[in-house]
């Protein structure tokens, strides 16, 4: 985009345009994590925030951006003489989803280092970006051997790049801003730290808001420098208050009832570490400067916590993001003792009702955004009323009674019968690993075993492209029998091009774990369907720490369908978990058949990532002509595909059938029952299936 959308241009966001002033303000914050659904203005609110940064002293031809005053004195570039400063404006460096290591730390040529002993090194992104802001545009979607770089420039204020014994080093202190889309998955969460402030925004629901959305954005793709004329002026007045707010910021007085409030709120929401006191902190401080004041008072604090704690509380990866904030302001006015009180309660008994809305007069274009969230709340909103648990009777009723599945031929139940309400999920649990067997080469995960770029060493190779990964000794070894005829005449080694080799690592990877939920009236006994669902949960919880992507297919009554096609969100599939109903028909084979459907397509869209088939069922299949053996029909395509499975037992009673067994057979997998989810020896029952099966065929 060449010509920036204006800053103060942007409709409604106030939090969002908050958190980004604040980072202006006082560049220590440390950035800024914008989370939300797309089209919400994200992108364009942070690359219009360049433009309002005061221009930068750099020191003059150094690529590496030093401060004039204070200098690097380590820079590849240095040493520098005094004088010889220049100013450019600050800069916003994206760091591409699919760059590469040497494109963010630089590109150091290992073929000359080697030879000639030349430190021949190229700047990157991080380079780019020091004294500036590193922008990543879907930042959960970054691959994980680039957060692991993230993170450690983040952490000591400088990169590193060494190759063999081959080191360069500079520094790298840069603004994080970051935005994602929940729906595509979560980060991890020492990324997550690494941000100052989170922000979640979400489109209006207000007809008017939404019209003036679209009504400027037309006349800004109509004629962009025109547009962002008309807007100089309040860009101008933006950009001195920015500078007006950091001359005033070290003047202003964070005093210690501020402080005790600070430390108090972290320690209620029980927050890891002591960075988000910090963090807090110097938020506070910079929300006083921005309005104006000389020191930090009570509602400087609550909006600092709204920005700083919502990514940092402990809570499980499924839980929705945000604040209670009636326990906020319970634990500012129980610490805040030290501030006069305006107005005392007449009445102590009398529970207290702030104003959420009260906040620093912050917005850029003079409207506060206020301490509290925008009235257009997402699904997910802290504010959100709390769904009641449709599996749990209300107090005083009796529980609903268990309905028994109709029974089939042999006593065998077939289902059938009305469609229950939903119920719970039982409490999750950790599981031990399911893993697909063999090497795969797909994303980077935690899941199976992978060639990759980063992992052990387990030989070396010629390079293919780029040489990313010297394996030395294979090099040397190459080298060392052509010494005589490349006329050596010095003790150095003379290496060529071709002698070069690439060492072959092995990682992991992560899945596509797909579940096959039996939803029938069979499996609807409320105690033994929340056990179901407190399964499925926990292997959800194992694909998220895994880095997997998930899918759901269900099958009831007459046909199955995709709860859930293929993502990231493993949030989203514990969602359709949770209000899956149950009851009718198990039509077994027409949820393979759906699965089948499914992994088909998701192998032409990403055909490195390997399947996992999880199929959750007690092994019944009825109606329909033939059903059992439709079912096994189905398995059995899934087994020439060579898809991993597993069939998780659902079975219960003192007579068991042992069907899941069966099924699992035909899927040359294996069956574990949902106690067997807990146990030890469930490691190594995907591979000796897989064995198992291999040894079938050969007979």
């Amino acid at each position: 985009m060449s010509t920036p959308y204006p800053f103060t241009a942007v409709v409604g966001q106030d939090d969002l345009r908050l958190a980004l002033l604040l980072n202006a303000v006082s560049p220590r914050v440390g950035g800024v994590l914008v989370r939300g659904e797309k089209g919400t203005a994200k992108s364009t609110a942070v690359r219009a925030l360049s433009a309002l940064l005061p221009a930068v002293e750099v020191v003059a031809g150094c690529r590496f951006s030093c401060d004039p005053a204070a200098p690097d004195p380590e820079c590849p570039d240095g040493p520098h003489e005094a004088g010889g400063a220049a100013a450019r404006p600050a800069r916003m460096v994206e760091l591409p989803i699919g760059a590469s290591e040497d494109r963010l730390v630089g590109a150091l040529d290992i073929e000359r280092a080697l030879a000639e002993g030349v430190k021949a090194f190229e700047p990157g992104l991080l380079a780019d970006a020091h004294r500036g802001i590193l922008y990543v545009d879907e930042v959960n979607l970054l691959h994980d051997h680039l957060v692991d770089v993230l993170l450690d420039a983040a952490a000591m204020g400088a990169s590193y790049v060494e190759r063999e014994g081959v080191s360069v080093r500079h520094a790298a202190r840069f603004l994080l801003v970051g935005t994602m889309n929940p729906e595509e998955g979560e980060l991890r969460p020492q990324l997550l730290d690494r941000f100052g402030l989170t922000v979640e925004v979400v489109a209006s629901r207000e007809p008017e808001q939404r019209v003036e959305v679209v009504r400027r954005r037309l006349a800004y793709d109509d004629d962009p420098a025109g547009f962002v004329a008309r807007w100089d002026g309040d860009e101008s007045a933006l950009r001195e208050r920015i500078m007006a707010a950091r001359t005033l910021l070290p003047e202003v007085t964070l005093g210690d009832a501020a402080l005790r409030q600070i430390a108090a709120t972290c320690a209620a929401f029980e927050v890891d570490g002591m960075r988000a006191d910090i963090v807090m902190a110097r938020t506070a401080s910079a929300l006083a400067a921005w309005a104006g004041r000389g020191d930090v008072l009570a509602e400087d604090v609550r909006q600092a916590a709204l920005l700083a704690l919502p990514h940092r509380r402990r809570r499980n990866p499924f839980d929705a993001p945000g604040l209670d904030e009636e326990k906020l302001d319970r634990t500012l006015e129980e610490f805040g003792a030290d501030e006069p009180d305006p107005e005392p309660d007449p009445d102590p008994d009398q529970d207290p009702d702030p104003d959420p809305g009260q906040g620093p007069d912050g917005g850029p274009d003079g409207g506060g955004p206020g301490g509290g969230r925008p009235p257009e709340q997402g699904p997910e909103s802290p504010e959100a009323p709390a769904q009641e648990d449709p599996g749990i009777p209300p107090q005083g009723e009796a529980p609903e009674r268990e309905e028994s599945p109709e029974a089939g031929e042999g006593g065998v139940p077939v289902g059938g019968g009305r469609e229950q309400r939903p119920v719970g999920a039982g409490e999750p649990f950790r599981t031990k690993m399911l893993s697909v067997p063999g090497m795969g080469e797909g994303a980077a995960g935690r899941r199976s075993r992978s060639r990759a770029e980063h992992g052990r060493t387990t030989g070396a190779r010629r390079p293919r492209g780029a040489l990313t990964k010297l394996h030395l000794s294979a090099t040397v070894a190459a080298a060392a029998p052509h010494q005589r005829a490349r006329g050596r005449g010095g003790p150095g080694l003379v290496v060529r091009r071709d002698d070069l080799r690439q060492a072959a690592r092995e990682g992991r990877e992560s899945n596509l774990v797909l579940f096959v939920v039996d939803a029938s009236g069979s499996m609807a006994a409320r105690q033994r369907m929340s056990a179901v669902k407190g399964a499925v949960l926990s292997l959800l919880l194992d694909a998220y720490q895994r880095r997997d992507k998930v899918g759901l297919v269900t099958f009831r009554g007459k046909e199955a369908e995709v709860a859930l096609p293929p993502t990231s969100s493993v949030d989203a599939a514990a969602a359709r978990l949770d209000l899956l109903p149950t009851g009718g028909r198990t039509p077994l084979a027409a949820g393979l058949l759906k699965a089948h459907d499914v992994l088909r397509v998701e192998r032409m869209r990403d055909p490195s990532r390997r399947p996992l088939l999880v199929v959750v069922t007690d092994g019944r299949a009825t109606g329909g002509p033939d059903p059992v053996g439709l079912a096994s029909r189905a398995a059995r395509l899934h087994a020439a595909g060579g898809t991993a499975a597993i069939v998780v037992d659902c079975e219960s009673g003192p007579v068991r059938l042992g069907l899941a067994g069966t099924l699992a057979a035909d899927l040359q997998g294996s069956a574990v029952t949902l106690d067997e989810l807990r146990a030890d020896a469930i490691a190594g029952l995907v591979k000796s299936a897989r064995s198992a099966g291999s040894d079938r065929k050969a007979a």
